[in-house]
């Protein structure tokens, strides 16, 4: 039996990116300056943030135009790369 392949998706689009950490005061700045170098324009309504129960890690939600699944994947690595961000999804 072949894999199932993956949903195509159509480029540009709204794509949603979630950033987990660990948290700190600039965890939230950090991340936003990482995606603005990959996919720039995103504004503070496109930004939610939130705290685990016990204040350990953050998680950084974003939608941005997606162009293209180069861009994608040099945005995951470079965030990835930072050593501060635990999982992108």
């Amino acid at each position: 039996m072949s894999q199932p392949k993956a949903p195509k998706i159509e480029f540009p689009c709204d794509y949603m990116i979630k950033v987990i950490g660990n948290a700190a005061p600039d965890f939230t700045e950090f991340v936003v300056e990482v995606v603005e170098q990959h996919a720039p324009g995103i504004s503070e309504t496109d930004i939610t943030v939130n705290q685990s129960s016990k204040g350990r890690f953050s998680s950084v939600q974003l939608r941005i135009v997606a162009t293209g699944e180069d861009q994608l994947r040099a945005l995951f690595e470079d965030l990835k790369a930072s050593g501060r961000v635990h999982m992108v999804l």
